[in-house]
Formats: C-alpha cells, sequence, structure tokens
C-alpha cells in the first residue's frame, strides 16, 4: 500500500475529503469522493483542505510540497480506478508556482535594471501568466493569438508590456496587434517594414540583429537575424518609410550553456546604436533576448551586466532614457513542473525468462514499460527541444519507492501510448525489477516546452496540473502567502 503523505514534516494534520482535487484530474467524470465513504483509503491530508479558488476559471491553488501532491494524486487515481472511472490513472502534472516566484526574485535580484517580458511560447499556462503578471514582468509574444491570451486574463494589463518578438509577421497579425495597441514589434528585413508601414505606421520597431548562437540547444540564427552588413540598409529603408525603430534585439539561441557569448551579443548592438545615429535614430531600448539556463543563470547575470557597463555606460542610459528588456523563458518554469506518469502495459520474457542474447556489444532492453504521455504529448521536448528527461520510480509493486528502496536494476525502454513507433521516452534506462503494470514513474523539470506544444494525436488528452504555492519550511509558507496575495489582488483588478 501507498503511505498517505503529509503536507510538510509538522505533527500530522487531519484527514480531509478533496473532491475538487479529484476533479481536477479527471475533468468531466463522476467524482467516487464527493460522498462519504467509510474507507481511510479515500482521505487525503494537506495544509489547506479545499483548495483555493483564486480564479473562478481556473483549478484550486493548493498548499504542501509538490512530492506531496505527487503521491495524493496518484491515491486518487486509486480511488477512481476502484470506481470504474474511464482513464483514471491518467498521466497529471503538479506545477509548483513557489518555484516561479522564486525565479522572479532571483531575476530581480540578479538582473535588477533589466525587466522580463516571459517568453508566453514557453508555457503559457494560465497560472504562471497572472502570477508574472502580477508581479509585474512583460511578455514577449510571437502571434496574434499569444497576444490576445495576454490581454483576455484580466488585472489591467497594458499593451505597452508586450513586445510583439516575432520578426516575420503576417500582415493581417499587424494589423490586428494596432487594433489591440501592441506597438513594440521587431522586424530583420525589408519586406516587413513594407508590411509595417501599410498595416501599423504607428509602431516602434526593434531591430533583431544575427549574433552567434552555435554555444545554445536552440538555434534561431538560421531562421532570425540580420547581419550587420545589412543593417545599414534596412534602417535607412525604415527611416525612408518613416517607421519609427526604437532599438535593437538579440537572442543567442534557446538553451544557451555558454553565457560567455552574450558579450559578443551586445558588443554587436552596441555598433547597431552607432548605425541607428548615422541614419538619424536614437534608439532608447536593448533588449538582450533569452536563452538563460537555470544551472547558469548568476554567470550569466553577471556576464550581461558586465558587458551593458562597458558598451552602455549608466550616465548614457540614464541620459538617453535606454531602457533593458530581456525574455527569458524556460529559466521561470522548466524547474516548476514535475510529470507523474502511470504504467500501462508492459513487454517482458514469459515467466522470468532471459531475453535473447544481444549481439556482442550490444545491450538490449530487456524489459518495455509503456506510459500514459508520450512525444506526441508532454515529451514533446524529446524532439523539439533536445531534452533527455529521466525517469524516476514512483511506485514499486504498488509501494512508495525510495532511492534509498533496495533493488536489483534492469536495462529498461520507456515507450509512450500511441500506435506510432517513434514514440519512445527512452530507448534505455536502468530501473528496478519488479515494475509492474500500474506502477508510477516521475520526471522532474518537465515546465519548458513540454504542455505547451502537446497533442490530441490518438485520441489520447492532454495531461492536467495540479497547482501548489508550495510548502514546508516557514519561508515557504510565507512566499505561498504572498503568492495567493499577489494573485487574489490581480483578480480583483478591473
Amino acid at each position: 500500500m501507498i503511505e498517505l503523505a503529509y503536507a510538510h514534516d509538522s505533527p500530522r494534520l487531519p484527514l480531509c475529503r478533496l473532491p475538487n482535487y479529484t476533479q481536477n484530474l479527471c475533468k468531466n467524470q463522476p467524482d467516487p469522493i464527493a460522498d462519504p465513504i467509510p474507507n481511510d483509503d479515500v482521505l487525503f491530508p494537506f495544509d489547506q483542505p479545499w483548495g483555493e479558488d483564486v480564479f473562478p476559471d481556473l483549478p484550486p491553488l493548493f498548499r504542501g510540497r509538490p512530492d506531496v501532491h505527487l503521491r495524493n494524486g496518484i491515491l486518487n487515481a486509486r480511488v477512481l480506478a476502484s470506481s470504474g472511472v474511464p482513464d483514471a490513472e491518467k498521466a497529471f502534472f503538479v506545477g509548483d508556482l513557489s518555484v516561479v516566484y522564486k525565479q522572479h526574485m532571483r531575476w530581480t535580484r540578479c538582473l535588477p535594471d533589466i525587466q522580463p517580458f516571459y517568453a508566453v511560447k514557453c508555457n503559457p499556462d494560465p497560472y504562471i501568466l497572472r502570477l508574472l503578471a502580477a508581479l509585474g514582468a512583460g511578455f514577449d509574444c510571437a502571434s496574434n493569438g499569444e497576444i490576445n491570451n495576454i490581454l483576455s486574463i484580466g488585472g489591467g494589463i497594458d499593451p505597452s508590456r508586450i513586445i510583439f518578438a516575432n520578426p516575420c509577421k503576417a500582415t493581417s497579425f499587424i494589423r490586428a496587434a494596432a487594433r489591440t495597441g501592441v506597438d513594440t514589434m521587431t522586424f530583420d528585413n525589408a519586406d516587413e517594414l513594407y508590411k509595417i508601414a501599410k498595416a501599423h505606421p504607428r509602431a516602434k520597431l526593434v531591430i533583431r540583429i544575427l549574433t552567434d548562437d552555435s554555444k545554445s540547444l536552440c538555434a534561431f540564427g538560421i531562421k532570425f537575424g540580420a547581419s550587420l552588413s545589412v543593417v545599414p540598409s534596412l534602417l535607412a529603408k525604415a527611416k525612408e518609410l518613416n517607421l519609427d525603430v526604437i532599438g535593437v534585439s538579440f537572442h543567442v539561441g534557446s538553451g544557451c550553456y555558454d553565457p560567455s557569448i552574450y558579450r559578443d551579443a551586445i558588443s554587436r548592438a552596441r555598433a547597431v546604436f552607432n548605425m541607428g545615429r548615422d541614419v538619424g535614430y536614437a534608439f532608447t531600448l536593448l533588449d538582450v533576448g533569452g536563452g538563460f539556463e537555470d544551472r547558469l543563470f548568476e554567470t550569466a547575470a553577471q556576464v550581461i551586466t558586465t558587458a551593458i557597463n562597458e558598451f552602455f555606460p549608466e550616465d548614457e542610459r540614464r541620459q538617453k532614457g535606454i531602457n533593458l528588456i530581456a525574455e527569458p523563458g524556460r529559466f521561470y518554469v522548466s524547474t516548476a513542473f514535475r510529470l507523474a506518469v502511470n504504467v500501462i502495459a508492459r513487454r517482458a520474457p514469459l515467466d522470468g525468462r532471459k531475453a535473447a542474447t544481444p549481439p556482442p556489444g550490444e545491450e538490449q532492453p530487456e524489459v518495455m514499460y509503456y506510459i500514459n504521455d508520450g512525444v506526441y504529448g508532454a515529451f514533446n521536448c524529446i524532439l523539439f527541444d533536445h531534452q533527455t528527461p529521466q525517469p524516476h520510480v514512483l511506485t514499486l509493486q504498488g509501494n512508495t519507492y525510495t532511492s534509498s528502496s533496495p533493488s536489483h536494476q534492469q536495462l529498461a525502454s520507456i515507450w509512450g501510448p500511441t500506435c506510432d513507433s517513434i514514440d519512445c521516452v527512452s530507448k534505455g534506462v536502468r530501473l528496478p525489477y519488479g515494475i509492474q503494470v500500474g506502477d508510477w514513474f516521475g520526471f522532474e523539470n518537465m515546465g519548458a516546452y513540454t504542455v505547451c506544444a502537446a497533442s490530441q494525436f490518438n485520441g489520447f488528452d492532454v495531461s492536467k496540473v495540479i497547482y501548489t504555492v508550495g510548502g514546508g519550511s516557514e519561508e515557504d509558507v510565507v512566499v505561498g502567502e504572498d503568492i495567493i496575495a499577489a494573485l487574489t489582488d490581480f483578480a480583483q483588478r478591473v
């Protein structure tokens, strides 16, 4: 049996029933624990029994550590399955908003002069967008749909807090941006200037330049960015069309693993500021883009700060009113989401017999596990974002499993639920013996470029999210209360 999980390490809390928690996991399904059932297996302890409904159209917010909610989500799945609810064991995320909050505090501490414009494409989760809006962040939008999403979440978000950071936009999108008051947008080619001159002549333009992105997981230079050799002609054309170019942007690539590259990009931006001056522009915006990796953030922040002070001295920034922004995405959300998946099927030799001996030098998986999310769902990050998610075992033969649990291991492969053979999550990973159908795996760092690109291929639903504001330590409790206060205030704005 799985042991009941407690929200923190303080004395045990009263047990309580959580119908809205269950409904969040399995929308539009009957709730087997909505009515009293004399069975302690369906009782779940939390800091706050019923969650908090901050926004009427969103799931409730819970308190407590993410691992608590992972374990209780599994318990809920057991309850649903015992009542015959279809898809009872479906995969689910646990989103920890305290991580997003702490990352924002980390940003403002390390880069106080650079306003973050969150890259919506990374994870347009409704709670993340509202929390970052409440904290004063701007938004990097790449489409009309993303702009409408931001302007529809409430809170009175001013369109000036949006940069339309796609250098190649549909004319209809440019026209729609003009109607909504989104004026700041990027370009990197002459055709874009002609489109903007016709569809949004009052736009505030930012020229996106080409930089070295060879030190990133996802390079963008092959698709976007004007080389320095063509910048003068583009600026001259913008002047001829009577367009207002206000600054420079660049992107060193998503998931930059060598922060020193920011210095070269900022030096190029300085050169373009000078080119703009020669044409008659007085630029007032520098956008240092994205690429921020969690583990290298402090290093990147130091490189950027040093380079900005070298090429854009503080006195000049103050005198000319130069504003600094950035477009972080994965930095905010990568570590904020965890995913729990259920083993729905298994292929292994009968009666414990060994599989056929592989050719010399090759080690073949002894067992294949099939889980209920895959590369057409949350694990699209394997194909699109060059990620290699690593599983850890949450339950073994129905019991809670910890890394200290003694077990032998075997080589296994993990596959998604669809009928496509490309749907492979891991071709080879060592896992404990004895994993059965019905057991659960967990995956960390599943917040960036996962659910945002998930599809319903083969009729499989996108995994839903259980939200927590964190908990455990006294400091975490304070952070959780600050999050709820910020979101509550945001919800009440006109």
